[in-house]
């Protein structure tokens, strides 16, 4: 938990197939062992979908990391260019990782961190990895089958 702040979702993003901007949606569907209804890894059209392993179905990023990436690098990148599914606030995601918890009624299992990668550069057009190195989210995978919502609560 980040202090002063509630385990929050602030936004979903998704994108259609790989290179695809992001798309800002209120609410999306989460299917066990698939990912989030409408993402390119849900279908396995996503850059990475070939590649091994797990933590695909879903990634979060904490809106602190941005903000800190503003202050500290004059770097202004919004939840959506993140590439990054889920912005949430007031929770320090590197904690979940091996873990359980809970987006609004959706158990997840965090994976692994989200490093920031060239593509994300490329994508972007900003030099966004220095200012991510160990704070670029969490890679997730989906337990339980449910709906999330902005304003959800996250629960560990």
């Amino acid at each position: 938990m980040v202090e002063g702040r509630t385990p929050l979702v602030t936004g979903i993003h998704l994108a259609a197939a790989a290179r695809e901007p992001m798309v800002s949606v209120e609410e999306v569907h989460a299917v066990a062992g698939r990912g989030l209804e409408g993402d390119r890894y849900f279908d396995g059209s996503g850059t990475y979908s070939d590649e091994e392993g797990e933590g695909r179905a879903v990634t979060l990023i904490e809106v602190e990391a941005l903000e800190r990436l503003r202050a500290e690098y004059d770097i202004d990148l919004e939840p959506s260019e993140s590439r990054r599914n889920i912005a949430t606030q007031g929770i320090s995601l590197d904690q979940l990782i091996g873990r359980e918890f809970r987006v609004g009624e959706v158990r997840m299992r965090g994976i692994r961190s989200c490093e920031p990668c060239a593509h994300l550069m490329e994508m972007t057009g900003k030099k966004v990895l220095r200012g991510l190195v160990h704070r670029g989210g969490l890679r997730a995978e989906i337990v339980s089958d449910g709906t999330i919502h902005v304003g959800d609560p996250i629960i560990e």
